[in-house]
């Protein structure tokens, strides 16, 4: 590999801590694509305009992180003086959406909720360990991987938050509601004694992600609701839009939910766009001067 291509590589470790499965897909989308244009440090507009065809049975989405790949790449040459110019205005922009994650409505997750309350009432185990982890769910919007494998370490006593340790290895703190804690305090007190989880299996691991799903569908079904509908994902993007439609700021919600770019983090910006335009026209400086006048 070639050394600015080392040296981009190198920037996206140190700079962005970039974790090492995101250095690999940048390595492999840079490499192939040298393969195609020849040494990518020379390449011209018009060699990378021939990228468009060489890629064109992929999966828009494919091109579309291809290509960004390679705009960060001379990007970073244009910044290090390795280039004067800038030849990736010539790669393909195919015209993707990402798709807007599902999500519950308040009511459906006050149902859900509704259900598990009832079945906890009597501190059966299973009962209160599905509550706990409906808590954490929608109440901190941990992924599945996250909650499944929190160690016991990650809780502690008196302090209202978790140490999570999301993708990349990132760890972040997570507030946890009082109706959490509530939840955890009892799941604690009757969770089967050793292993190092939080939620343990019976295999002396933690419950798995499919479990965890399973469990999720039994209950969306018990409640009357749409299984379909109900997910780990989909709870974790109810707690971000709820919130944001709650007056959330952006960078906040980034930080809760782990996301290494606020362009992730963006995509919960559907949900409430009226909200957002008042917000604009009630609190900019500007409006509260015009509004003076």
């Amino acid at each position: 590999m070639a050394a600015p291509v080392e040296d981009f590589l190198a920037m996206l470790a140190a700079e962005r801590g970039a974790a090492s499965n995101t250095l690999a897909a940048y390595r492999r989308d840079l490499e192939r694509a040298g393969e195609i244009v020849g040494p990518l440090a020379d390449a011209t507009r018009a060699d990378l305009a021939r990228l468009g065809q060489a890629w064109s049975a992929l999966a828009p989405s494919t091109v579309a992180r291809k290509a960004s790949a390679l705009r960060q790449f001379y990007g970073f040459l244009v910044d290090e003086g390795l280039r004067e110019d800038d030849p990736s205005p010539a790669l393909p922009r195919p015209a993707a959406r990402r798709p807007l994650p599902r999500i519950l409505s308040h009511d459906e997750v006050g149902i859900l909720f509704a259900r598990a309350e009832e079945d906890a009432r009597g501190d059966a185990p299973a009962a209160v360990r599905m509550l706990t982890l409906l808590e954490l769910l929608y109440g901190s919007g941990l992924r599945a991987t996250e909650l499944v494998s929190l160690p016991l370490a990650a809780v502690p006593r008196d302090a209202p938050f978790l140490t999570i340790t999301g993708k990349g290895g990132q760890t972040r703190m997570v507030p946890v509601s009082g109706r959490a804690r509530s939840a955890l305090s009892r799941w604690l007190a009757l969770r089967p004694a050793g292993g190092r989880y939080v939620f343990p299996s019976r295999s002396g691991k933690h419950l798995t992600r499919i479990r965890l799903f399973q469990l999720l569908k039994s209950l969306a079904t018990s409640a009357g609701l749409d299984a379909e509908k109900v997910s780990p994902h989909v709870l974790r993007h109810a707690f971000a839009t709820h919130l944001l439609e709650g007056g959330a700021d952006l960078r906040v919600l980034q930080s809760l939910l782990g996301h290494a770019d606020i362009a992730t983090t963006q995509i919960y910006t559907h949900v409430d766009s009226a909200r957002l335009v008042t917000l604009v026209n009630e609190r900019h400086p500007l409006a509260v001067r015009d509004g003076a006048d």
